[in-house]
């Protein structure tokens, strides 16, 4: 029996290095090859360069204006953060609290938002009409609207194992329905935020197809649209391209392995009651 379990552990193990070691080549590849000259770089393979070429980087910074994309990335990743984050985990709470048959059909509505496929001519009439399309202000909007019925999913669940004897002594103590879900049930709800954040975070920083959509002017393209358009210029220059994705792929990398306990811990938290 003993043999048995320590023979699946190691099956198990050595599966999980292989499949790491196949996910993790392209970025091995990608990263070695924006190291090389523009000649080594052209036979895309994993050796290893002759020497450190950091002139690559500074080139595609240079040349691929990676300087105001990153800018634009980023406001409109941590802005769809904040926004998405407060309103998800707001309407998480009144629809988990107060689970009447209304409050269940709208909470029905925004999770069938996980499924329903975004019609982008319907999208892009209806931010014509607000003036919205081709601003900032419009892409971060539509970047926290499409993450919403997940983070409220999320946060629907988590909220349902928080006791309601917090709410009903807040509210004995005087507490106002606002001050007692900044004050009390915020805090309460960390980890499962820091997990919303994480990935509506990775989501919108990854996002590609809605900016090229939406976003017609190249001041306001984010990175994934600036690799596009760089590839586009310097396609036979493969260690400038390497390096180009290899810089719009890091902020993601660096997240991600900051944020993937969050992630683990806070998807298992409440998936015990819903």
């Amino acid at each position: 029996m003993r043999n048995r379990k320590a023979f699946r552990s190691v099956g198990i193990n050595l599966a999980a290095w292989i499949l790491s070691i196949i996910l993790l080549t392209p970025l091995v590849l990608i990263f070695l090859n924006s190291m090389k000259t523009s000649q080594a770089a052209a036979e895309m393979n994993l050796s290893l360069p002759d020497g450190v070429h950091l002139e690559n980087f500074t080139a595609v910074i240079e040349k691929g204006k990676l300087g105001s994309a990153f800018l634009n990335s980023l406001t409109y990743s941590v802005f769809s953060v904040l926004l998405c984050t407060l309103t998800s985990s707001m309407a998480a709470f009144v629809l988990s609290r107060n689970r009447s048959r209304a409050n269940r059909i709208i909470y029905f509505i925004i999770v069938l938002g996980i499924t329903m496929p975004i019609n982008f001519i319907a999208l892009m009439k209806v931010m014509q009409v607000l003036h919205i399309i081709n601003t900032k202000v419009g892409i971060i909007l539509l970047y926290a609207s499409v993450q919403t019925p997940f983070n409220v999913f999320l946060i629907y669940s988590f909220v349902g194992k928080i006791p309601r004897d917090i709410d009903e002594a807040a509210i004995i103590d005087g507490c106002s329905p606002l001050r007692l879900f900044f004050s009390i049930v915020f805090p309460l709800l960390k980890p499962v935020l820091v997990t919303v954040m994480v990935l509506t975070f990775l989501n919108t920083w990854n996002e590609y197809i809605m900016p090229l959509y939406f976003l017609g002017s190249s001041e306001n393209w984010p990175m994934t649209l600036a690799v596009y358009n760089f590839f586009g210029m310097y396609f036979k220059d493969w260690n400038l391209v390497c390096a180009d994705i290899f810089l719009t792929s890091l902020p993601v990398i660096l997240v991600y392995l900051f944020g993937q306990k969050y992630i683990v811990s806070g998807m298992t938290a409440g998936a015990v009651k819903g």
